[in-house]
Protein backbone atom coordinates (compact mmCIF):
# COMPACT_ATOMS: atom_id res chain seq x y z
CA UNK A 1 0.00 0.00 0.00
CA UNK A 2 1.35 3.47 -0.97
CA UNK A 3 1.37 6.24 1.20
CA UNK A 4 -0.82 6.26 3.81
CA UNK A 5 -1.81 7.58 7.72
CA UNK A 6 -0.21 5.59 10.54
CA UNK A 7 -4.10 5.46 11.88
CA UNK A 8 -7.11 5.90 10.57
CA UNK A 9 -10.73 6.49 12.74
CA UNK A 10 -13.78 4.67 10.76
CA UNK A 11 -16.29 7.64 11.78
CA UNK A 12 -13.76 9.80 8.99
CA UNK A 13 -13.56 7.34 6.16
CA UNK A 14 -17.68 6.56 6.05
CA UNK A 15 -18.62 8.88 3.09
CA UNK A 16 -15.44 9.21 1.29
CA UNK A 17 -15.20 8.57 -2.53
CA UNK A 18 -13.52 5.58 -3.62
CA UNK A 19 -11.23 5.82 -6.91
CA UNK A 20 -9.58 3.92 -9.29
CA UNK A 21 -6.02 3.86 -10.51
CA UNK A 22 -7.52 6.38 -13.63
CA UNK A 23 -8.52 8.68 -10.94
CA UNK A 24 -12.30 7.46 -11.56
CA UNK A 25 -15.04 7.56 -8.75
CA UNK A 26 -16.69 3.78 -8.49
CA UNK A 27 -17.84 4.65 -5.41
CA UNK A 28 -18.51 5.44 -1.59
CA UNK A 29 -17.45 4.08 1.73
CA UNK A 30 -20.11 3.08 3.57
CA UNK A 31 -18.55 0.88 6.86
CA UNK A 32 -15.74 -1.91 7.27
CA UNK A 33 -15.81 -5.68 7.59
CA UNK A 34 -14.03 -6.82 10.45
CA UNK A 35 -13.88 -9.97 12.20
CA UNK A 36 -13.81 -10.19 16.60
CA UNK A 37 -12.83 -12.80 18.12
CA UNK A 38 -11.68 -11.90 21.96
CA UNK A 39 -11.18 -8.21 23.39
CA UNK A 40 -7.64 -8.95 23.80
CA UNK A 41 -6.60 -9.74 20.29
CA UNK A 42 -6.77 -6.87 17.78
CA UNK A 43 -9.88 -7.42 15.55
CA UNK A 44 -8.39 -7.50 11.49
CA UNK A 45 -9.94 -5.50 8.57
CA UNK A 46 -11.14 -7.64 6.45
CA UNK A 47 -12.36 -4.91 3.61
CA UNK A 48 -14.58 -1.77 3.14
CA UNK A 49 -18.32 -1.63 2.10
CA UNK A 50 -18.32 0.03 -0.63
CA UNK A 51 -21.78 1.81 -2.03
CA UNK A 52 -21.57 1.78 -6.56
CA UNK A 53 -23.89 2.81 -8.79
CA UNK A 54 -27.68 1.75 -8.15
CA UNK A 55 -27.32 1.82 -4.54
CA UNK A 56 -26.03 -1.61 -4.82
CA UNK A 57 -23.13 -2.30 -2.01
CA UNK A 58 -20.40 -4.55 -2.58
CA UNK A 59 -17.24 -5.94 -0.24
CA UNK A 60 -14.46 -4.21 -1.50
CA UNK A 61 -11.16 -6.40 0.53
CA UNK A 62 -7.96 -4.29 2.24
CA UNK A 63 -6.00 -6.09 -0.03
CA UNK A 64 -7.40 -4.20 -3.23
CA UNK A 65 -6.98 -0.65 -1.39
CA UNK A 66 -3.82 0.47 -2.66
CA UNK A 67 -3.94 3.91 -0.77
CA UNK A 68 -5.81 5.74 2.05
CA UNK A 69 -5.21 9.71 2.38
CA UNK A 70 -6.92 12.68 3.86
CA UNK A 71 -10.08 12.93 1.36
CA UNK A 72 -10.27 10.14 -0.84
CA UNK A 73 -9.31 6.35 -1.24
CA UNK A 74 -7.57 4.62 -4.20
CA UNK A 75 -8.21 0.66 -5.08
CA UNK A 76 -6.21 -1.48 -7.66
CA UNK A 77 -9.24 -0.91 -10.27
CA UNK A 78 -10.14 -5.02 -9.64
CA UNK A 79 -13.48 -5.12 -7.74
CA UNK A 80 -15.77 -7.74 -7.40
CA UNK A 81 -19.47 -6.44 -8.29
CA UNK A 82 -21.36 -8.99 -6.33
CA UNK A 83 -23.77 -7.62 -4.12
CA UNK A 84 -22.17 -7.64 -0.12
CA UNK A 85 -23.94 -9.85 2.25
CA UNK A 86 -22.55 -10.14 5.75
CA UNK A 87 -21.55 -13.25 7.08
CA UNK A 88 -22.40 -14.57 11.00
CA UNK A 89 -18.90 -14.32 11.51
CA UNK A 90 -18.15 -10.91 10.71
CA UNK A 91 -19.00 -7.37 12.56
CA UNK A 92 -19.87 -3.62 10.90
CA UNK A 93 -17.92 -1.16 12.52
CA UNK A 94 -19.97 1.54 11.70
CA UNK A 95 -23.46 -0.09 11.88
CA UNK A 96 -22.64 -2.93 14.97
CA UNK A 97 -19.53 -1.79 16.83
CA UNK A 98 -20.52 1.72 17.08
CA UNK A 99 -22.42 2.82 20.69
CA UNK A 100 -21.17 -0.39 21.98
CA UNK A 101 -21.34 -0.62 26.15
CA UNK A 102 -17.51 -0.87 27.07
CA UNK A 103 -15.44 -1.05 29.98
CA UNK A 104 -12.11 0.70 30.29
CA UNK A 105 -9.85 -2.64 31.94
CA UNK A 106 -7.28 0.24 33.51
CA UNK A 107 -10.06 2.24 35.22
CA UNK A 108 -13.09 0.67 35.19
CA UNK A 109 -15.17 3.60 33.33
CA UNK A 110 -17.55 2.57 31.49
CA UNK A 111 -19.26 4.39 28.29
CA UNK A 112 -19.90 3.73 24.72
CA UNK A 113 -17.97 3.77 21.48
CA UNK A 114 -18.20 6.58 19.25
CA UNK A 115 -15.45 5.91 17.14
CA UNK A 116 -12.70 2.88 15.98
CA UNK A 117 -8.81 3.86 14.99
CA UNK A 118 -7.37 1.22 12.52
CA UNK A 119 -3.41 0.91 11.87
CA UNK A 120 -1.76 -1.24 9.34
CA UNK A 121 0.68 -3.85 10.92
CA UNK A 122 4.05 -4.67 9.50
CA UNK A 123 2.78 -8.25 7.35
CA UNK A 124 0.13 -5.39 5.86
CA UNK A 125 -2.79 -6.35 7.41
CA UNK A 126 -5.21 -3.62 8.79
CA UNK A 127 -5.92 -4.01 12.66
CA UNK A 128 -8.07 -2.11 14.58
CA UNK A 129 -6.21 -0.49 17.33
CA UNK A 130 -7.67 2.08 19.25
CA UNK A 131 -11.44 2.88 20.30
CA UNK A 132 -13.14 6.30 21.08
CA UNK A 133 -15.40 5.90 24.28
CA UNK A 134 -17.45 8.51 25.83
CA UNK A 135 -18.78 8.27 29.31
CA UNK A 136 -22.63 9.32 30.21
CA UNK A 137 -22.73 12.63 30.47
CA UNK A 138 -22.93 14.25 34.56
CA UNK A 139 -25.11 16.58 35.36
CA UNK A 140 -25.35 19.75 33.34
CA UNK A 141 -22.37 19.05 30.83
CA UNK A 142 -23.54 18.43 27.66
CA UNK A 143 -20.94 15.43 26.78
CA UNK A 144 -19.52 13.20 28.99
CA UNK A 145 -15.69 12.61 28.74
CA UNK A 146 -13.98 11.02 25.97
CA UNK A 147 -10.97 8.54 26.20
CA UNK A 148 -9.60 7.10 22.99
CA UNK A 149 -7.76 3.69 24.44
CA UNK A 150 -5.90 0.65 23.05
CA UNK A 151 -8.40 -1.87 21.75
CA UNK A 152 -6.76 -4.67 24.38
CA UNK A 153 -8.01 -1.70 27.24
CA UNK A 154 -11.64 -2.38 26.40
CA UNK A 155 -13.53 -5.27 28.06
CA UNK A 156 -17.23 -5.75 25.90
CA UNK A 157 -16.63 -5.01 22.13
CA UNK A 158 -16.78 -8.86 21.41
CA UNK A 159 -20.05 -9.92 22.80
CA UNK A 160 -23.22 -7.90 21.62
CA UNK A 161 -25.63 -6.44 23.71
CA UNK A 162 -29.45 -6.33 23.08
CA UNK A 163 -29.90 -3.15 24.81
CA UNK A 164 -26.90 -0.97 22.76
CA UNK A 165 -27.86 2.27 21.91
CA UNK A 166 -28.38 4.20 18.54
CA UNK A 167 -26.55 7.62 19.44
CA UNK A 168 -23.66 7.51 16.98
CA UNK A 169 -25.09 5.21 14.18
CA UNK A 170 -28.08 7.61 14.69
CA UNK A 171 -26.05 10.95 13.89
CA UNK A 172 -24.18 9.21 10.63
CA UNK A 173 -27.59 8.37 9.27
CA UNK A 174 -28.79 11.79 9.97
CA UNK A 175 -25.38 12.85 7.51
CA UNK A 176 -27.26 10.57 4.88
CA UNK A 177 -29.23 10.80 1.56
CA UNK A 178 -32.75 9.49 2.34
CA UNK A 179 -31.91 6.72 0.08
CA UNK A 180 -28.49 6.00 1.00
CA UNK A 181 -30.15 5.85 5.16
CA UNK A 182 -32.84 3.72 3.82
CA UNK A 183 -30.59 1.40 2.28
CA UNK A 184 -27.94 1.47 5.59
CA UNK A 185 -31.22 0.77 7.46
CA UNK A 186 -32.39 -1.86 5.43
CA UNK A 187 -29.33 -3.94 5.54
CA UNK A 188 -28.70 -3.71 9.03
CA UNK A 189 -29.13 -7.43 11.33
CA UNK A 190 -32.97 -7.06 12.66
CA UNK A 191 -31.97 -5.95 16.42
CA UNK A 192 -29.62 -3.24 15.28
CA UNK A 193 -32.76 -2.31 13.28
CA UNK A 194 -35.09 -1.89 15.34
CA UNK A 195 -32.53 0.20 17.81
CA UNK A 196 -32.25 2.69 15.45
CA UNK A 197 -36.03 2.81 14.20
CA UNK A 198 -35.93 4.02 17.87
CA UNK A 199 -33.85 6.24 17.73
CA UNK A 200 -34.61 8.38 15.13
CA UNK A 201 -36.73 10.98 15.05
CA UNK A 202 -40.23 10.94 13.21
CA UNK A 203 -39.22 13.20 10.47
CA UNK A 204 -35.83 11.37 9.66
CA UNK A 205 -38.23 8.02 9.94
CA UNK A 206 -40.62 8.90 7.66
CA UNK A 207 -37.93 10.08 4.69
CA UNK A 208 -36.08 7.05 5.51
CA UNK A 209 -40.01 5.19 5.27
CA UNK A 210 -40.36 6.44 1.79
CA UNK A 211 -37.68 5.17 0.34
CA UNK A 212 -37.75 1.72 1.63
CA UNK A 213 -39.71 -1.46 0.18
CA UNK A 214 -42.86 -1.66 0.88
CA UNK A 215 -42.75 -5.21 3.16
CA UNK A 216 -39.93 -2.59 4.67
CA UNK A 217 -42.11 -0.02 5.51
CA UNK A 218 -45.37 -2.21 6.69
CA UNK A 219 -43.26 -4.29 9.34
CA UNK A 220 -41.60 -1.12 10.57
CA UNK A 221 -44.71 0.89 10.88
CA UNK A 222 -46.34 -2.28 12.85
CA UNK A 223 -43.61 -2.65 15.00
CA UNK A 224 -43.74 1.02 16.09
CA UNK A 225 -46.67 1.97 18.70
CA UNK A 226 -49.81 3.28 17.18
CA UNK A 227 -49.08 6.91 18.29
CA UNK A 228 -45.68 6.57 17.02
CA UNK A 229 -46.94 5.58 13.65
CA UNK A 230 -49.74 8.07 13.31
CA UNK A 231 -47.12 10.46 14.13
CA UNK A 232 -44.51 9.90 11.68
CA UNK A 233 -47.68 9.07 8.86
CA UNK A 234 -48.08 12.76 9.30
CA UNK A 235 -44.44 13.69 8.64
CA UNK A 236 -44.61 11.22 5.10
CA UNK A 237 -45.69 12.96 1.85
CA UNK A 238 -49.59 12.68 1.77
CA UNK A 239 -48.79 10.24 -1.75
CA UNK A 240 -46.42 7.99 -0.24
CA UNK A 241 -48.43 8.10 2.93
CA UNK A 242 -51.76 7.00 1.27
CA UNK A 243 -49.84 4.11 -0.46
CA UNK A 244 -48.78 2.73 2.92
CA UNK A 245 -51.50 2.77 4.94
CA UNK A 246 -53.16 1.12 2.00
CA UNK A 247 -51.32 -1.87 2.43
CA UNK A 248 -52.05 -2.10 6.39
CA UNK A 249 -54.49 -4.76 7.38
CA UNK A 250 -58.27 -2.54 7.70
CA UNK A 251 -58.36 -2.40 11.29
CA UNK A 252 -54.61 -0.75 11.63
CA UNK A 253 -55.50 1.43 8.35
CA UNK A 254 -58.42 2.66 10.23
CA UNK A 255 -56.82 3.40 13.90
CA UNK A 256 -53.80 5.43 12.80
CA UNK A 257 -56.45 7.43 10.44
CA UNK A 258 -58.16 8.47 13.43
CA UNK A 259 -54.67 8.87 15.51
CA UNK A 260 -53.57 11.50 12.52
CA UNK A 261 -54.16 15.23 12.57
CA UNK A 262 -57.12 15.67 10.62
CA UNK A 263 -56.08 18.09 8.23
CA UNK A 264 -53.37 15.31 7.06
CA UNK A 265 -55.94 12.52 7.26
CA UNK A 266 -58.09 14.47 5.38
CA UNK A 267 -55.11 14.56 2.27
CA UNK A 268 -54.31 10.75 2.51
CA UNK A 269 -58.44 9.90 2.61
CA UNK A 270 -58.12 11.74 -0.18
CA UNK A 271 -55.77 10.09 -2.23
CA UNK A 272 -57.07 7.31 -1.32
CA UNK A 273 -60.33 7.60 -2.61
CA UNK A 274 -58.88 7.26 -6.05
CA UNK A 275 -58.51 3.96 -7.92
CA UNK A 276 -55.29 2.58 -7.76
CA UNK A 277 -52.76 3.36 -10.50
CA UNK A 278 -54.11 6.35 -11.80
CA UNK A 279 -52.76 10.54 -11.67
CA UNK A 280 -55.25 11.21 -8.64
CA UNK A 281 -53.67 8.09 -6.68
CA UNK A 282 -50.12 9.03 -7.23
CA UNK A 283 -50.07 12.91 -7.58
CA UNK A 284 -49.05 15.17 -4.38
CA UNK A 285 -51.81 17.81 -3.06
CA UNK A 286 -49.13 19.87 -1.91
CA UNK A 287 -47.40 21.83 -5.23
CA UNK A 288 -46.41 25.28 -5.27
CA UNK A 289 -49.51 27.21 -5.36
CA UNK A 290 -49.87 30.85 -5.75
CA UNK A 291 -52.36 33.34 -6.43
CA UNK A 292 -52.89 35.71 -9.59
CA UNK A 293 -51.91 38.30 -7.88
CA UNK A 294 -48.82 36.94 -6.40
CA UNK A 295 -44.85 38.51 -7.93
CA UNK A 296 -42.53 36.24 -9.85
CA UNK A 297 -40.26 37.10 -6.58
CA UNK A 298 -42.88 35.77 -4.14
CA UNK A 299 -42.90 32.32 -6.12
CA UNK A 300 -38.91 32.09 -6.71
CA UNK A 301 -39.17 32.51 -2.58
CA UNK A 302 -41.26 29.66 -2.85
CA UNK A 303 -39.87 27.20 -4.95
CA UNK A 304 -36.28 27.89 -2.69
CA UNK A 305 -37.67 25.78 -0.51
CA UNK A 306 -35.21 23.15 0.47
CA UNK A 307 -38.06 20.06 1.13
CA UNK A 308 -39.10 20.51 -2.25
CA UNK A 309 -37.57 17.65 -4.55
CA UNK A 310 -37.03 19.28 -7.80
CA UNK A 311 -39.72 17.67 -9.77
CA UNK A 312 -41.49 20.12 -7.56
CA UNK A 313 -39.89 22.92 -7.60
CA UNK A 314 -39.99 22.80 -11.47
CA UNK A 315 -43.35 24.00 -11.76
CA UNK A 316 -45.43 27.09 -10.22
CA UNK A 317 -49.67 26.40 -10.36
CA UNK A 318 -51.73 29.40 -10.42
CA UNK A 319 -55.08 29.42 -9.10
CA UNK A 320 -57.84 31.70 -7.76
CA UNK A 321 -58.27 30.81 -3.83
CA UNK A 322 -58.40 28.89 -1.66
CA UNK A 323 -55.19 28.06 -2.76
CA UNK A 324 -54.95 24.85 -1.02
CA UNK A 325 -56.39 21.81 -3.13
CA UNK A 326 -58.50 21.55 -4.17
CA UNK A 327 -57.98 24.54 -5.18
CA UNK A 328 -60.19 27.91 -6.58
CA UNK A 329 -60.15 28.02 -10.64
CA UNK A 330 -56.71 26.56 -12.42
CA UNK A 331 -55.47 29.07 -14.10
CA UNK A 332 -52.33 27.27 -15.24
CA UNK A 333 -48.67 27.05 -15.02
CA UNK A 334 -45.35 28.65 -14.98
CA UNK A 335 -41.76 26.88 -15.64
CA UNK A 336 -39.30 27.73 -13.11
CA UNK A 337 -37.00 28.55 -16.58
CA UNK A 338 -39.45 30.81 -17.40
CA UNK A 339 -39.94 32.88 -14.11
CA UNK A 340 -36.00 33.67 -13.63
CA UNK A 341 -36.05 34.82 -17.05
CA UNK A 342 -38.25 37.79 -16.17
CA UNK A 343 -38.38 40.62 -14.12
CA UNK A 344 -39.18 39.82 -10.30
CA UNK A 345 -41.58 42.26 -9.98
CA UNK A 346 -43.67 41.17 -12.62
CA UNK A 347 -46.78 38.89 -11.87
CA UNK A 348 -46.68 35.56 -12.51
CA UNK A 349 -49.75 35.05 -14.47
CA UNK A 350 -48.18 37.07 -17.24
CA UNK A 351 -45.56 34.10 -17.63
CA UNK A 352 -48.55 31.46 -17.60
CA UNK A 353 -48.11 28.31 -19.95
CA UNK A 354 -52.02 27.49 -20.90
CA UNK A 355 -51.10 25.46 -24.10
CA UNK A 356 -50.63 22.00 -22.19
CA UNK A 357 -53.82 20.59 -21.34
CA UNK A 358 -54.14 19.17 -17.81
CA UNK A 359 -54.39 15.46 -16.25
CA UNK A 360 -57.25 14.25 -14.97
CA UNK A 361 -57.40 12.26 -11.95
CA UNK A 362 -58.44 9.31 -13.73
CA UNK A 363 -56.11 9.28 -16.27
CA UNK A 364 -53.79 5.98 -15.67
CA UNK A 365 -50.15 5.63 -15.26
CA UNK A 366 -49.83 5.23 -19.04
CA UNK A 367 -51.90 8.03 -19.96
CA UNK A 368 -49.38 10.19 -17.28
CA UNK A 369 -46.47 8.59 -18.36
CA UNK A 370 -47.12 9.60 -22.07
CA UNK A 371 -48.41 13.07 -21.21
CA UNK A 372 -44.46 13.61 -19.23
CA UNK A 373 -42.94 12.33 -22.23
CA UNK A 374 -44.59 14.03 -25.02
CA UNK A 375 -44.14 18.02 -23.63
CA UNK A 376 -40.64 16.83 -21.73
CA UNK A 377 -42.18 17.71 -18.41
CA UNK A 378 -41.11 16.49 -14.86
CA UNK A 379 -44.27 17.30 -13.39
CA UNK A 380 -47.85 18.18 -14.45
CA UNK A 381 -51.20 19.65 -13.17
CA UNK A 382 -54.02 17.34 -11.71
CA UNK A 383 -57.46 19.34 -12.45
CA UNK A 384 -60.71 17.84 -11.57
CA UNK A 385 -63.78 17.98 -13.47
CA UNK A 386 -64.59 21.63 -11.87
CA UNK A 387 -61.22 22.69 -13.32
CA UNK A 388 -60.20 22.96 -9.49
CA UNK A 389 -56.28 21.85 -8.93
CA UNK A 390 -56.42 18.54 -7.13
CA UNK A 391 -52.68 18.45 -7.21
CA UNK A 392 -49.71 17.53 -9.11
CA UNK A 393 -47.89 14.43 -10.67
CA UNK A 394 -44.03 14.17 -10.13
CA UNK A 395 -41.66 11.85 -12.48
CA UNK A 396 -40.67 10.45 -9.61
CA UNK A 397 -44.29 9.66 -8.51
CA UNK A 398 -44.73 8.22 -11.69
CA UNK A 399 -41.40 5.88 -11.21
CA UNK A 400 -42.56 4.45 -8.22
CA UNK A 401 -46.04 3.12 -10.11
CA UNK A 402 -44.14 2.09 -13.21
CA UNK A 403 -41.66 -0.34 -11.50
CA UNK A 404 -42.96 -3.38 -10.20
CA UNK A 405 -43.55 -3.87 -6.46
CA UNK A 406 -41.06 -3.87 -3.70
CA UNK A 407 -38.59 -3.30 -6.79
CA UNK A 408 -35.12 -2.51 -4.59
CA UNK A 409 -35.85 -6.01 -2.74
CA UNK A 410 -36.44 -8.03 -6.08
CA UNK A 411 -33.58 -6.98 -6.97
CA UNK A 412 -31.05 -7.36 -4.17
CA UNK A 413 -32.70 -10.91 -4.39
CA UNK A 414 -31.58 -11.46 -8.02
CA UNK A 415 -28.02 -10.24 -7.41
CA UNK A 416 -27.87 -12.89 -4.53
CA UNK A 417 -29.40 -15.57 -6.30
CA UNK A 418 -26.94 -15.07 -9.79
CA UNK A 419 -23.72 -14.20 -7.85
CA UNK A 420 -23.24 -16.27 -5.29
CA UNK A 421 -19.99 -15.84 -3.12
CA UNK A 422 -17.87 -18.13 -2.15
CA UNK A 423 -17.13 -19.13 1.03
CA UNK A 424 -13.60 -17.47 2.35
CA UNK A 425 -12.31 -14.45 2.16
CA UNK A 426 -10.81 -12.64 0.63
CA UNK A 427 -12.53 -13.31 -2.76
CA UNK A 428 -10.70 -16.27 -4.62
CA UNK A 429 -12.46 -16.40 -7.77
CA UNK A 430 -11.47 -13.58 -10.84
CA UNK A 431 -12.41 -10.37 -10.46
CA UNK A 432 -14.07 -8.20 -12.88
CA UNK A 433 -11.86 -4.99 -13.72
CA UNK A 434 -14.78 -2.22 -12.99
CA UNK A 435 -14.46 0.77 -15.35
CA UNK A 436 -16.43 3.87 -15.27
CA UNK A 437 -18.75 2.78 -17.83
CA UNK A 438 -19.40 -0.23 -15.85
CA UNK A 439 -20.30 2.05 -12.87
CA UNK A 440 -22.50 4.50 -14.85
CA UNK A 441 -24.64 1.22 -16.39
CA UNK A 442 -25.10 -0.17 -12.29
Amino acid sequence: MSTSPNRVYAARLVGLPIFDPLGEQVGKVRDLVVTVRSDARQPRVLGLVVEVFGRRRIFVPMTRVTSIDSGQIYTTGLLNMRRFQQRSTETLVIGQMFDRQVTIRSTGVSGTVYDVGMEQARNRDWLLSRVAVQEPSKGLRRRGQTHVIEWDDVEGLARRSPTQAATHLVQAIHEMRPADAATMIHELPPERQRQVIAALDDERLAEVLEELPEDDQVAIVRALDSERAADVLEEMSPDDAADLIAELPEETATLLLDLMQPEDAKDVLRLMSYEEDTAGSMMTPEPVIVGPDATIADALALVRNPDLTPAQAALVYVCRPPLETPTGKFLGIAHIQRLLREPPSTLVAGALDESLEPLRPEDSTEQVAAHLATYNLVAAPVVDENGHLAGAVTVDDLLDHLLPENWREKLARQESATEPRPDTRPDTRPNKVITPEMVRRG
